[in-house]
């Protein structure tokens, strides 16, 4: 694993496909920053971050046989290493918010964005960027977000951190490749927000109904079952979970 460490640059995602698109960059290459001043999160959101305080970095992983069609299964393994790392920190009632935010009781403390590479039906590389809030004793303007300090009342050191959870990250994608589609998705679903509870959707037509999440198929579609045992499988933007 070789980490690059920056003082501030307006994407580490940005940063990695530039050195790959610039040099032959090395296999499980990290960028991480101190401050991001352009960070992407899911459907174009804005990821915000407190220079000095929380975690902003980038994993760069190749691969050599992995099909285009398990893309979703990036976002389990990926959701699955930084719960892993969270919960080994102690850090309280850790789960993934479909599709990979990782969320702390009911409030969300990290955001991931992942970005393939494809060459005919395969994926080439991926740059799997994450945002995690850490030793912000406050998120003015964001009542749904979290910090590992209001979680636990402790102060985490960013760089022990950076390598547990750039390590596991890297350790879990290198597993893509072999065949484990059925573990990853049991182990992912034993770990989704608010599985089995009556939950709040809403709609692409900002229509609100209640249903219960039952699963996610294999690419990525969510499961919900609502009244009168309709079930409906949603893509990211056909619906949002209010909880």
């Amino acid at each position: 694993m070789n980490i690059i460490k920056l003082s501030a640059i307006a994407s580490t995602n940005s940063y990695l496909k530039d050195l790959a698109r610039s040099t032959n960059l090395e296999d499980e290459t990290v960028v991480v920053t101190t401050e991001q001043t352009s960070g992407r999160g899911q459907r174009s959101a804005v990821w915000q971050s407190e220079k000095g305080k929380s975690l902003t970095f980038s994993v760069f992983k190749r691969f050599s046989s992995l099909s285009s069609e398990r893309h979703f299964d990036l976002s389990r393994v990926v959701s699955l290493a930084l719960a892993k790392v969270l919960i080994k920190f102690e850090v309280p009632q850790v789960s993934v918010k479909w599709p990979n935010d990782i969320m702390s009781a009911q409030k969300k403390c990290t955001g991931i964005l992942i970005e393939n590479r494809l060459e005919a039906n395969h994926i080439a590389h991926c740059i799997v960027g994450v945002g995690l809030n850490v030793n912000e004793s406050s998120l003015e303007g964001l009542p749904h977000a979290t910090s590992l300090f209001q979680q636990t009342g402790r102060t985490f050191n960013l760089d022990e951190l950076l390598v547990a959870l750039s390590a596991e990250i890297i350790n879990k994608l290198k597993l893509l490749e072999e065949n484990l589609p059925s573990q990853l998705q049991e182990e992912y679903e034993s770990l989704l927000f608010r599985k089995d509870m009556i939950s709040v959707f809403e709609d692409a037509n900002k229509e609100r109904k209640n249903g219960i999440i039952r699963g996610v198929t294999s690419a990525g579609l969510l499961q919900v079952e609502h009244d009168d045992d309709d079930f409906q499988t949603y893509d990211l933007k056909e619906v949002r979970l209010c909880y």
